[in-house]
């Protein structure tokens, strides 16, 4: 038998988090600066609230401080989160904090935990990722530059990254180098934890993307002759592909229900904004356009959102997912684009302006389909995964 009712408790919980995001979210995106974050007093002040409510970190097990739900669980808190592009921080579970801290729960050493995990889990300091380059295709990381060389107690890592969310107010960072140059591709490369500042970890520059121009967003960096100890190595030797998956298939899971919630807040915009705009002598809403529209986005949001709570569920039982992951990925990055396209359309010029939250949806959807590799690259998985059945 299938069920699809949520426990009494997950009711709760989502819609607890619902009323704080309509009372105090909502209401601060108005403060959002240039650089995509909100002023640091309101920030603070917000994740306090949230704390005290039981609400704070979803991915992560009671023990180290979080709420532990399950993945399924996290994945029906994150599509009420991610109505906001500032919902994540509020909670807990921005990446690349959140993934971050999945890996370093499951691989890290005592002192690892106690030195990044529980102060990252807290919100007491930021963390980044250091693993896309410049050089190379990031639809291929098995081709990364960027090398660590043990000498006696330190590893010395020298390399060139971008794209690096948060590195410039983080506390550390996790990067992932070349130990093993000789080993099958798969397993020449390590993570390694980087304390900021250590010398020789360089912030080049702030990389401006669509929607966000300034601050620290997305950085270039780079490693020269940067010396941490040995015992900074996170989890096995030649291991960081491994380590890498682990952290990417919940993340996925989580941006994957943010988009909903995205997409489910244009959705409902679209459709308060259409059964009161009149053109030509009737309301928008009496328009087959308008109408195709709207029952061809309510479609694909059910459609994304079960295939996302599938592909959750089936981590949960600790079953492979890979291939539901890459399916979510690609189809709900089409999914958010769409919905957001036509609650554009449907509110005309409007809709581009800066009146509604729509056109800031917009320029962050497109690069949903690059991040957490490219939809081509996930196709390119469930084909292959499929057609190895028939051969």
């Amino acid at each position: 038998m299938i069920d699809f009712s949520l426990s009494p408790e997950m009711e709760q919980l989502r819609k607890a988090t619902a009323r704080f995001m309509e009372e105090h979210v909502y209401p601060a995106e108005r403060e959002i600066g240039d650089d995509g974050f909100l002023p640091a007093p309101l920030l603070k002040s917000l994740q306090a609230k949230v704390k005290k409510l039981g609400l704070w970190a979803p991915h992560m097990p009671e023990e180290v401080g979080g709420m532990g739900i399950g993945v399924v669980g996290l994945a029906l808190m994150n599509e009420v989160i991610g109505r906001s592009p500032i919902g994540p921080l509020i909670f807990g579970c921005q990446a690349p904090d959140a993934g971050n801290c999945e890996i370093l729960h499951l691989f890290g050493t005592d002192e690892q935990k106690k030195t990044y995990l529980l102060p990252n889990v807290a919100g007491e300091i930021r963390s980044c990722f250091a693993m896309t380059e410049p050089e190379v295709s990031g639809a291929d990381p098995t081709n990364l530059r960027t090398t660590a060389v043990l000498d006696r107690d330190e590893w010395v890592i020298n390399g060139h990254k971008w794209f690096i969310t948060g590195a410039g107010g983080a506390s550390f960072s996790i990067a992932m180098a070349k130990t093993d140059p000789q080993a099958p591709k798969h397993q020449r490369f390590s993570m390694i934890l980087v304390p900021i500042p250590t010398p020789g970890f360089q912030i080049i520059r702030s990389v401006p993307v669509m929607g966000h121009s300034g601050g620290s967003g997305h950085s270039e960096i780079r490693f020269e002759a940067c010396r941490v100890p040995a015992k900074n190595l996170l989890g096995p030797r030649g291991e960081g592909f491994k380590i890498a998956q682990a952290r990417l298939g919940p993340g996925r899971i989580q941006h994957c229900m943010r988009w909903l919630g995205v997409a489910q807040r244009s959705f409902e915009l679209m459709c308060k904004h259409v059964v009161n705009r009149e053109a030509f002598g009737t309301k928008l809403a009496d328009k087959q356009t308008i109408q195709n529209w709207i029952a061809d986005s309510r479609a694909e949001m059910d459609a994304a959102r079960l295939m996302t709570l599938h592909a959750a569920w089936k981590m949960d039982q600790k079953l492979d997912a890979r291939l539901e992951i890459s399916l979510i990925k690609f189809f709900g990055a089409k999914v958010l684009h769409d919905v957001i396209d036509r609650a554009i359309q449907a509110h005309g010029a409007m809709g581009i302006s800066g009146d509604t939250p729509l056109e800031m949806f917009y320029r962050d959807a497109r690069a949903a389909r690059i991040y957490d590799g490219p939809d081509e690259v996930h196709r390119m998985v469930v084909a292959r995964r499929i057609l190895k059945e028939f051969q």
